[in-house]
């Protein structure tokens, strides 16, 4: 295939075409054997749908994503990539198992630490400096590996806990994927860059039968959002890790707090309503309707106006954190975090006041569901 390799570039847009192909088409025949075997997510009290809807779409994104980085990813330049693989195959498992019979909690956890372990310490995919911020730089092997498991864990279950709207966890990981391959291009990281838009190419493929088909309507389950969160996890630690002394134009100062920037939905939307739970004496990992993507749903009535509304508010923080990167990493840190607390509450204080005049809100209908 080398003939077709006229440039970088080039291959970066070959990975994202055939990751999409290959998701694109795999879809409707697990749409089949979901519906066949009645592996659905069925609606409940908690739920933002209203019919049932085959959940295997998780499965179409591993296979697009795998396929395109064991086609076009060289594994001699970059040797943890294989770790890369391996985890993620771990992930695949953990998600596929919870899907189809169910997962506690528990062993969940126990599995996303194996995953995380492997890529850590067999793939040296670390977390090694804070940047300067409260004054440290360089971290210990240990201090390293336990603040690269705690983000690992983090964003991994910030886009699962997401994933309650349609379009939402794959529209944020397009937006995140495609803007830290851009910038591993913009360095010459051309394997992560393939990586990167390997991801966007499946992504977007499933965001088009998630968000717009009504015969082939499937949702990411736990082994899409999994894996999402996941491969997240390490495109933002290699961000970090490799802006580590880097020089130039495209050095970020301000990386952390940048990397915050770009995942702001599925952080901040966390951080929130973990925090809400703990004050109301709750298990932060009890489920409820607290999130924001509920509060726009009962304000919209629309899956589609409520994804667009978070996807525009998500582009603007990644925009507003690389024009302030040149910061320090705790004044970047706390104009995200007031700014998204500001937009959060506006969605939560009209659904209030819809309640106040209203206090029996009508279920919202939506077109699909």
């Amino acid at each position: 295939m080398q003939f077709l390799f006229y440039s970088e570039w080039s291959v970066v847009i070959e990975s994202f075409v055939l990751a999409f192909i290959i998701t694109f088409i795999s879809i409707p025949s697990l749409v089949e054997v979901a519906r066949a075997k009645n592996l659905y997510d069925v609606p409940n009290g908690r739920t933002s749908h209203e019919v049932i809807t085959p959940t295997l779409g998780g499965m179409a994104i591993f296979s697009g994503f795998i396929i395109t980085v064991m086609v076009f990813a060289n594994i001699s330049l970059i040797p943890y990539m294989q770790y890369v693989v391996a985890s993620t195959i771990v992930v695949f498992f953990i998600g596929l198992k919870d899907d189809v019979i169910g997962l506690s909690p528990l062993k969940k956890f126990v599995g996303q630490i194996i995953a995380a372990g492997i890529i850590i310490d067999l793939g040296n995919v670390r977390l090694d400096s804070l940047h300067g911020f409260i004054g440290i730089y360089d971290l210990n092997y240990y201090g390293g590996d336990m603040l690269t498991l705690v983000v690992i864990i983090g964003i991994v279950n910030a886009f699962n806990l997401i994933d309650g709207i349609d379009g939402l966890s794959s529209g944020i990981g397009i937006l995140a994927a495609a803007t830290f391959g851009i910038w591993f291009y913009l360095i010459g990281q051309y394997q992560l860059t393939i990586v990167s838009f390997a991801l966007v190419g499946a992504l977007a493929a499933f965001f088009k039968y998630n968000v717009f088909s009504k015969k082939n309507k499937i949702f990411m389950g736990d082994i899409g959002s999994l894996l999402l969160g996941f491969i997240m996890s390490i495109l933002a630690i290699k961000f970090n890790e490799l802006n580590t002394g880097l020089e130039g134009p495209w050095a970020i100062k301000a990386a952390p707090a940048v990397s915050i920037g770009i995942l702001i939905v599925p952080i901040y939307d966390t951080l929130r309503v973990f925090f809400i739970r703990a004050m109301n004496g709750k298990s932060p990992f009890s489920p409820d309707r607290g999130h924001v993507h509920h509060r726009l749903l009962d304000l919209t009535k629309s899956h589609k106006k409520s994804t667009a509304i978070l996807l525009s508010i998500n582009l603007l923080f990644i925009v507003i954190s690389f024009l302030l990167s040149g910061l320090r990493i705790w004044q970047l840190a706390i104009i995200l975090f007031v700014l998204a607390s500001a937009l959060s509450y506006i969605p939560v204080y009209l659904v209030n006041q819809m309640k106040k005049k209203n206090p029996v809100i009508a279920k919202y209908k939506d077109s699909g569901h």
